[in-house]
């Protein structure tokens, strides 16, 4: 028996099975992207939930003091996300409540999330 075939194992004398293993990477590779891209997307939708309600909270804060609520809501957000952030103020007895619209950002293209909402109440100052 000869010291080396070309394309086959020495030792065992079967084909080799190179490249195999980029293979496999390569057809398992766009699942692992989109999973990825899930979870970044996940994140996203957390954070700008949270984001909703220090906005809401800052416009309740400023609307309490009869200040601008919208100001202070896209004052309060990420830079990002301060143009779409809409927070009007709704006056009620001796109070005011603020409701926070934050838009949620989407990385997938023609996908839409929808907006996080927020509500916040404080007691007006007199």
């Amino acid at each position: 028996m000869p010291y080396s075939v070309r394309g086959r194992d020495r030792a065992t004398g079967r084909p080799r099975d190179r490249g195999q293993v980029a293979i496999e990477y390569l057809g398992f590779l766009p699942v692992l992207i989109i999973v990825a891209m899930a979870a970044v997307q996940l994140g996203l939708i957390a954070y700008t939930a949270q984001q909703a309600g220090t906005a809401a909270r800052a416009g309740a804060r400023n609307a309490s003091l009869q200040e601008s609520a919208q100001d202070a809501c896209a004052a309060a957000v990420s830079s990002w996300l301060a143009d779409g952030t809409d927070c009007p103020p709704a006056y009620g007895g001796d109070e005011v409540t603020v409701t926070a619209t934050v838009d949620i950002p989407s990385i997938v293209p023609g996908w839409d999330f929808g907006n996080a909402t927020k509500t916040a109440t404080m007691p007006l100052d007199h």
